[in-house]
């Protein structure tokens, strides 16, 4: 039996690789298993570390160090590359509000963890890991123990209070939205309360009845102080077309205008007159509506269009087409010539079928070849992001130069390259399917190497009373925040309840909180406003506990 000694408990490179393999596996067919449909995903991987740890099971030093790195270098890096592309737009249209609210979450917790350090006399090394697991948020530990590993000072001790508090962190959510929704919502404020969303499309049929664009072309129609809005196609004489820029309104056309729900008065302004029918039901057939067009989407694949704006194409004039719609990471955007194409975008295209083959060749609809990942754009970001994390930043009143790590370095960069990639024609595009599996496996590793390192003094820092203690500490910086923020976003600022549960769930990083909100909450403002607040708190609480250790500690 001497092999099975080797494979498991003999220091070696395969018995690192073998152990870690059956922790993450372990783990995440633990995490699968819901309780009051409530479940810790793939930090199941963590406790199952933990455990291994607490059992004697061990890897070299080492090949410890280098996995636990290699994982959470992966896994911020996919991060930043999948919240970029929102982090900045996510400021527009109602944004900034939701995620100041966001921020004072944030900053009452940040503010709690170094009261609680003073006061109760918790190192703040141990605080901060606690904040991390009552946030739920793993790049923030793992952006503690870098800078505490850079400052020469023991970095496993977060681990422990990450692992205490977080249990707690999952489900403290919950209960304070629940507290929130028992005590002062009303009915009516469950009710569906949809908000506008400037990205959510609207279609919408219009006669024309104004004299004032009578006999004026769309692009001179287009010029004049009105909303965005794109024709798909005009009725005249019992015919169907597709209006070029250059086509002239007249008196008694039917257009088919894609805008936005909130702008259809004005455009009714516009017109003359909206007619009824719902054009915006899901079970459509947009091609049997007339028998001379054709409505396909299209997928953006040809690289060379990467960060170009779509009305640089001059599609509509040269193949007599018309792009109504562009689907990009599940969010509907209204097709404007300044709306920036990205890899991957899938457009609604709306023309005789003979143009669409012809548009088809010049967008390129190769799908298959999204499916091969871009890896050079993935590890030229992880170089970067580790470049830019080594830089030693100097700080007035800081002894030592301060560095961004393995944690802050990658997740920035990745970010700026998910935003401004593809505006310097980078193929940064990676399917949905592949960023989930770069961040899982990244985040896999890393918390199979946190918990296994974290393992064998786990048991003792719980069942001391100081282990009981810091559960409690972990639960009050999960809850009150939550609380204080939430009533502060519902009762004082008048936002809906759907958006203060997102808000809330999207600030603590929270995913299964966020599920338990769009189980119990009619509409999708939930998903929308965590979507919103998501990447700016993540960036705070990765950057926040490093500067909490640096500035505090230093």
């Amino acid at each position: 039996m001497d092999w099975l000694y080797s494979l498991f408990v003999e220091h070696s490179a395969l018995q690192a690789v073998v152990v870690l393999s059956l922790i993450s596996a372990i783990g995440l067919g633990l995490g699968k298993i819901h309780v009051c449909g409530i479940s810790l995903g793939v930090t199941f991987v963590f406790f199952a570390g933990i455990v291994a740890g607490h059992f004697g099971l061990s890897i070299d030093p080492q090949m410890l160090n280098y996995a636990e790195s290699f994982g959470l270098i992966i896994f911020v890096y996919a991060l930043g590359l999948q919240v970029g592309p929102g982090f900045f737009s996510s400021f527009r249209s109602g944004g900034v509000k939701l995620n100041m609210l966001a921020s004072g979450v944030v900053l009452i917790g940040t503010l709690m963890t170094v009261l609680g350090s003073y006061s109760l006399g918790i190192s703040l090394p141990d605080m901060v890991g606690i904040l991390c697991g009552a946030t739920t948020n793993t790049p923030a530990l793992g952006a503690a123990q870098q800078t505490l590993k850079q400052m020469g000072l023991e970095a496993s001790t977060p681990a422990l209070g990450c692992a205490v508090a977080y249990p707690l962190g999952v489900v403290g959510v919950i209960l304070a939205v629940l507290v929130i929704r028992k005590l002062l919502t009303r009915k009516e404020d469950l009710e569906l309360n949809e908000k506008e969303d400037a990205n959510k499309t609207y279609i919408a049929a219009f006669q024309v009845h104004n004299p004032a664009i009578f006999n004026k072309s769309i692009k001179e129609i287009g010029g004049l102080n009105y909303p965005k809005f794109v024709i798909s196609r005009l009725w005249r004489d019992g015919n169907v077309s597709i209006p070029t820029s250059e086509k002239v309104i007249r008196e008694g056309d039917r257009l088919l205008v894609v805008t936005s729900e909130k702008y259809a008065p004005a455009l009714t302004v516009l017109f003359g007159e909206q007619e009824h029918t719902d054009w915006n039901k899901e079970d459509i057939d947009w091609n049997a509506i007339d028998s001379q067009l054709i409505s396909q989407r299209i997928v953006v694949t040809r690289p060379e269009l990467n960060g170009k704006k779509l009305g640089s194409l001059h599609l509509r004039n040269h193949y007599g087409i018309n792009i109504s719609r562009v689907y990009r990471s599940g969010v509907q955007l209204l097709a404007t010539a300044e709306l920036t194409l990205q890899l991957g975008d899938r457009l609604t295209v709306v023309g005789e079928a003979a143009a669409i083959q012809n548009v088809e060749k010049v967008l390129g609809n190769a799908v298959k070849s999204l499916k091969e990942p871009n890896l050079v754009a993935v590890f030229i970001g992880i170089i970067l992001g580790l470049a830019l994390g080594a830089i030693p930043i100097s700080i007035p009143g800081i002894s030592a130069p301060v560095k961004l790590g393995l944690a802050g370095g990658p997740i920035i960069v990745g970010i700026l390259i998910g935003t401004f990639g593809p505006r310097m024609h980078m193929v940064t595009y990676t399917t949905r399917s592949a960023n989930l599996m770069l961040r899982a496996l990244g985040l896999s590793l890393y918390l199979a190497c946190l918990g296994l390192d974290a393992g064998a003094h786990f048991f003792d820092t719980v069942f001391r009373p100081e282990g009981l203690m810091w559960i409690g500490v972990g639960f009050a910086l999960t809850v009150i925040p939550v609380l204080i923020m939430g009533i502060v976003a519902f009762k004082g600022m008048k936002v809906d309840f759907g958006t203060t549960a997102g808000m809330l769930c999207g600030s603590m990083a929270n995913p299964m909180a966020l599920n338990y909100a769009n189980d119990t909450i009619p509409g999708d403002n939930p998903s929308v406003a965590y979507a919103t607040v998501y990447p700016l708190c993540m960036f705070l609480r990765v950057i926040i506990a490093q500067v909490l250790l640096m500035f505090l500690i230093g």
